[in-house]
C-alpha cells in the first residue's frame, strides 16, 4: 500500500515536499517513482528513484527544480518540488515497481490514490 501526503496550494515559484509511505518490509527491492496526472491529460511521468536512491531519473519538465530521494529505512520516497509554475498543477501518484528497471507506466504494479497540487500564478 502507498499513501501520498504532502500536497496542497502553492504559488507560482514556491516550493513543495510530496511523501509517499510504503507498507510492507521489502521497500528497498522497489524501484519507487513519481508521476503526475493533470485535468483532462494523461498521466505522465515526472521522477524514479532507483533500488540504492542513484542516479534518479527526471522528466526533462522538471529538471533542476525537482528531487526525489527515498528513505529506506523508514519505507518513504519524497519529491521535493522547487520553483513551481501553474503547469505543474496535477494529481501526483507515488508509484512502485518490481522491475530491475522499469521503463513504461505499465511497469509499475502498485499505486497510491494521489494529492492533489495546486500552482497559482
Amino acid at each position: 500500500q502507498l499513501v501520498e501526503s504532502g500536497g496542497g496550494l502553492v504559488q507560482a515559484g514556491g516550493s513543495l515536499r510530496l511523501s509517499c509511505a510504503a507498507s510492507g518490509r521489502t521497500f528497498s527491492s522497489y524501484v519507487m517513482a513519481w508521476f503526475r496526472q493533470a485535468p483532462g491529460k494523461e498521466r505522465e511521468f515526472v521522477a524514479a528513484v532507483y533500488r540504492v536512491g542513484n542516479n534518479p531519473d527526471y522528466a526533462d519538465s522538471v529538471k533542476g527544480r525537482f528531487t526525489i530521494s527515498r528513505d529506506n529505512t523508514k519505507n518513504t520516497v519524497y519529491l521535493q518540488m522547487g520553483s513551481l509554475k501553474p503547469e505543474d498543477t496535477a494529481v501526483y501518484y507515488c508509484a512502485a515497481s518490481s522491475k530491475l528497471v522499469p521503463r513504461v507506466r505499465s511497469d509499475y504494479g502498485y499505486w497510491g490514490q494521489g494529492t492533489q497540487v495546486t500552482v497559482s500564478s
